[in-house]
């Protein structure tokens, strides 16, 4: 079943069920997805442009999440949590510490990099192995661990 497929469905299940917060969060994935496909010239995406779509709505909440945080509004705090839960059920399984880092290591050894000179070389080659499976700041983190 595809992601647009999915949301209808869910869509449906919470407008019965009543599930106000739910319901908002779909439509406005199901509107990001439409003007990324109106943006792209076309009527439907890849699945590694949902993904795309997908990762950047999440990471958007999460950016909010942390502000809300510092200026110390729980309102909003709960809300945002309570987004992200509901995008995260759509996204794919997240790849542990671990696993990334396992990743990480054979990126390097596959382009030679053996510095921080070659961070941009490394990033390149890791981000589309990972893309929407592990948070970009983590792996981030470990390349410039492993670089040093």
């Amino acid at each position: 079943m595809s992601l647009l497929e999915n949301l209808n469905q869910d869509m449906k299940q919470a407008m019965k069920n009543k599930e106000k917060d739910k319901l908002m969060v779909i439509r406005m994935v199901k509107a990001a997805l439409q003007n990324e496909a109106i943006k792209l010239g076309r009527a439907d995406l890849t699945e590694e442009e949902e993904l795309t779509v997908l990762s950047r709505e999440l990471k958007q909440r999460k950016d909010s999440l942390h502000e809300f945080k510092k200026a110390d509004r729980i309102d909003l705090v709960e809300k945002t949590q309570a987004e992200i839960a509901i995008l995260g059920k759509y996204m794919p399984e997240q790849l542990s510490e671990e696993e990334v880092l396992q990743i990480v290591k054979e990126t390097i050894l596959e382009v030679n990099a053996s510095s921080k000179a070659h961070m941009g070389k490394v990033m390149g080659a890791l981000m589309p192995k990972v893309k929407g499976k592990a948070d970009g700041n983590l792996v981030n983190k470990l390349v410039q661990q492993q670089l040093s």
